[in-house]
């Protein structure tokens, strides 16, 4: 028997540990980045009983952590033609939503995600003439 072919068992063995190692440590982040207490929330704007398109719709809301500073995280969303900006998951608690469109009132409130899939509704005024 070669020297190279006594070696082969020890060589299996050595990969196939280093190839179960990362796919375990893969399982782990998977399972922390799914987190079921995080909310899914539909955002719908209307002014004037119509959707608005291309409104930026801010989503903020903070992150704790047991060890380190909470973290504060601000999203960036756009609506789409009917109106709708589909914000994922978020966690339970305190979210605030700030809505800025081109000739409409800028709109902020501050809402309580409990429900998994919640939706919120938003119905946008035009401003005030200034003469």
């Amino acid at each position: 028997m070669s020297s190279r072919a006594s070696h082969l068992p020890k060589f299996l063995a050595i990969a196939a540990i280093m190839l179960a190692i990362p796919t375990g440590l893969l399982r782990a982040q998977k399972g922390q980045q799914v987190d079921d207490t995080g909310v899914r929330l539909r955002i719908e704007i209307t002014g004037e009983d119509k959707p608005i398109d291309s409104a930026s719709v801010y989503v903020r809301y903070v992150v704790k952590h047991t060890l380190a500073k909470d973290e504060n995280v601000e999203m960036n969303i756009k609506t789409n033609q009917e109106g709708i900006a589909l914000v994922p998951a978020v966690p339970k608690g305190k979210v605030i939503v700030q809505v800025i469109a081109p000739g409409w009132k800028t709109f902020g409130q501050a809402y309580d995600a409990t429900v998994d899939q919640q939706v919120v509704k938003i119905s946008l005024e035009r401003p005030k003439r200034w003469y």
